[in-house]
């Protein structure tokens, strides 16, 4: 693999064949290892989501949902995946960057997600907060983290 790969950020269109493909690095990275899979219904409800993913080489490396919550200038970041070969090359800091600037180009003021514990060092590091206790769900540890953008 060469040193300088240029990763490409956009946003990709719910229904298209970019986004399904999105749901199967999801599932690869999320919930196999958990033993878990996708519930059709839930899958359904993302179209309200923005989907937004990355791209090195034409390749799908990583994929990320931004969830507005109700009427309210917040958005909840989650189903955040980047490809095992990809982890720790900088995909997930340029999905996230790319998200908030993206949330406040559409007057979005806070970003708030639930990270797994193991990614807590991860968001800390892009000046996200922690808010409240560790909590449980899918059946791993995570914390609730928030960012004002």
């Amino acid at each position: 693999m060469e040193d300088k790969v240029s990763i490409n950020v956009k946003e990709i269109e719910f229904g298209s064949p970019e986004q399904i493909e999105s749901i199967y690095l999801r599932y690869k990275v999320l919930r196999e290892p958990l033993g878990l899979n996708f519930d059709e219904n839930d899958l359904a409800k993302e179209y309200q989501d923005f989907h937004i993913a990355a791209y090195a080489n034409g390749e799908l490396v990583g994929i990320l949902l931004l969830k507005p919550i109700g009427n309210s200038e917040i958005a909840k970041m989650r189903q955040v995946a980047v490809a095992n070969d990809w982890q720790g090359k900088g995909v997930g800091k340029a999905m996230v960057t790319f998200s908030e600037a993206f949330l406040k180009n559409k007057s979005f003021k806070k970003i708030e997600l639930h990270a797994r514990e193991t990614a807590v060092p991860f968001y800390l590091s892009l000046n996200y907060s922690i808010i409240g206790d560790l909590f449980y769900e899918v059946g791993i540890p995570h914390k609730k983290m928030v960012k004002t953008l």
